[in-house]
């Protein structure tokens, strides 16, 4: 399948949906970590029951709305259950667990070192960035460093095994932005996730099966908040993101979502009262301009480009 870049008239609203996505996840991470802190919910069960909540939403409403987009080439089953699996499964399960392992600020850092990768990616294509692009990667990772600095130094004595979980995390949300985009020539946005979804959420269920969940007896608040973030955590901005990402080049998708740690961080100072330090403000403001600058491409080009893999 061949990755068809946006036009130039549609790219403008594909960096705002992107953008927009990682507002809602940003923006739910507080939800997310009062689960995890105050209800001692495994983060692995909150993972599982985003995609269960996520799927069965979006089934349904395609089978009411759009049997259509319910169809796919059997020929294309494989892709689906390799992304998944690999992309969509994965990404969450290695940074939930870096997080859990590594602590926020290194599993954060670790996993937007991807940006970089699909840059090296395209360079092993023969793709080389324009220096508005590689300038825009290297702000957003050293940008991202500092809104994350204050990393517990016992955590740098983490185990082998953790060092490469939290190394795997980017590695697989590189893949999972450029594999992404093979589908999305192919289908709507709805259509990748609602099947990817499912086949990640049958995954994490073998890890933690259902009647575990239902033994453990949530209270009805708490299932409120699990809907929340299977709604506003990981449909509406997987959504946004998708529908983002058929418009953009991978690189600079990458980039624009690196602005989810200034979204959470800025989210934490609102709403817990959490102070920003001057270095984290720095950090913000450079990956704010990575974004913008990751945004000045040439249009004319843009219309022609195609990504293959």
């Amino acid at each position: 399948m061949n990755a068809v870049v946006g036009t130039s008239d549609e790219r403008p609203l594909g960096r705002w949906l992107v953008f927009l996505a990682t507002v809602f996840w940003g923006g739910t991470a507080t939800l997310a970590r009062s689960v995890f802190r105050d209800h001692g919910v495994p983060p692995l069960t909150v993972v599982e029951l985003r995609f269960v909540i996520a799927a069965a939403l979006l089934f349904a409403w395609l089978a009411l709305r759009n049997r259509a987009a319910l169809r796919v080439h059997p020929r294309d089953t494989g892709y689906f259950v390799v992304l998944g699996v690999f992309g969509v499964a994965a990404v969450q399960g290695t940074y939930y667990y870096s997080i859990a392992r590594l602590g926020v600020g290194l599993a954060i850092l670790l996993q937007y070192v991807a940006p970089s990768l699909i840059v090296l990616w395209d360079l092993v294509r023969g793709k080389r960035p324009s220096p508005g692009t590689a300038l825009a990667v290297v702000l957003a990772l050293a940008g991202t460093a500092l809104l994350v600095n204050g990393v517990d130094t016992s955590r740098l004595h983490a185990s082998v095994l953790d060092w490469v979980v939290g190394f795997s995390s980017s590695v697989i949300f590189a893949f999972y932005v450029i594999f992404s985009k093979r589908g999305l020539t192919r289908y709507a946005p709805e259509t990748v996730l609602v099947y990817t979804f499912t086949i990640a959420a049958l995954l994490w269920a073998c890890v933690t099966p259902p009647w575990r969940i239902v033994a453990a007896a949530y209270p009805a608040r708490l299932w409120w908040s699990f809907l929340l973030l299977g709604v506003f955590s990981t449909l509406v901005p997987f959504r946004c993101f998708y529908a983002g990402l058929k418009r953009l080049p991978a690189t600079e998708a990458g980039v624009i979502a690196t602005s989810e740690p200034v979204v959470a961080i800025g989210a934490a100072a609102v709403f817990l009262g959490e102070t920003l330090r001057p270095l984290q403000v720095v950090g913000a403001v450079m990956v704010i301009g990575a974004a913008l600058l990751a945004t000045r491409g040439h249009p004319e080009t843009a219309e022609a480009s195609v990504e293959r893999s």
